[in-house]
């Protein structure tokens, strides 16, 4: 389906490419919608119809008996006379199975749109969402000539202060890992931070940079969460994990 546009990494019997499309065969077959209750029920005929792949090897019949055991747990807690009681936090299987199984459905309906305008030689997407709009957030209504003139001259003034071009001087080295130091020293006992928070008062451009990566790879491990609410908004940051002390970071860039 998007093998014309990347490998797929999946498992491939001559029937079916992997047991979310089994299951999800049986479940549109039977006209149910996706939730726990037609999971049970189609647990029965997805067994029958693992038992037909005995021919196919290990590997290949692995993951069917993933989703199979997830399903035979999923029945016996349908037909307990009361619901089995969880801890906090505690993963319900067949909420997850159900959420897996309409996330794999959406992606089959994308890959077939993809494949449809494939066929059809229509290789451009227009794009859908409208541009954002930035809002106008300088007025120069009430500027005046000698206004201009006097920001010119402050800026002059601080060009003429600066040290001359024969003089070198090399920029301070900031590393990925100090930000990252620095931001788990901020967030430790602490629930969240804002991006600008973090940088302080006149932050070079360096610094903006590297300590927005050191933010991405906190992220990327799962450690804090970012959200931006709007365009050029300020960034919050949740932590997700504790900070452990002395904690080292294994890092692909400096």
């Amino acid at each position: 389906m998007l093998s014309a546009l990347q490998p797929p990494i999946n498992v491939n019997l001559p029937v079916y490419e992997g047991p979310l499309a089994l299951l999800l065969e049986l479940i549109e077959r039977a006209e149910m919608d996706i939730t726990a209750v037609s999971l049970a029920q189609v647990t029965d005929q997805y067994l029958q119809r693992v038992r037909s792949l005995e021919q196919a090897s290990a590997d290949e019949i692995s993951s069917f008996l993933v989703i199979a055991a997830k399903l035979i747990q999923i029945k016996s807690e349908a037909l307990l006379p009361r619901p089995p009681v969880r801890e906090v936090g505690e993963e319900n299987p067949a909420e997850e199975l159900a959420r897996q199984l309409r996330i794999y459905k959406r992606f089959k309906e994308i890959g077939g749109w993809l494949e449809e305008r494939l066929d059809l030689n229509l290789r451009t997407f227009l794009r859908v969402a409208p541009p954002p709009k930035v809002e106008a957030k300088l007025d120069l209504s009430n500027i005046t000539l000698a206004d201009l003139l006097d920001s010119a001259m402050r800026v002059f003034a601080r060009e003429a202060e600066k040290q001359s071009l024969g003089t070198v001087i090399s920029a301070p080295k900031i590393t990925i890992r100090e930000k990252i130091e620095m931001i788990v020293h901020r967030l430790r006992g602490e629930t969240g931070a804002t991006f600008r928070g973090l940088l302080g008062e006149k932050p070079t451009r360096l610094e903006i940079v590297v300590t927005f990566l050191a933010l991405l790879e906190l992220v990327k491990r799962y450690r804090v969460e970012a959200r931006q609410d709007s365009l050029f908004s300020d960034i919050d940051i949740q932590t997700l994990e504790e900070f452990k002390e002395d904690e080292e970071f294994e890092l692909e860039f400096e």
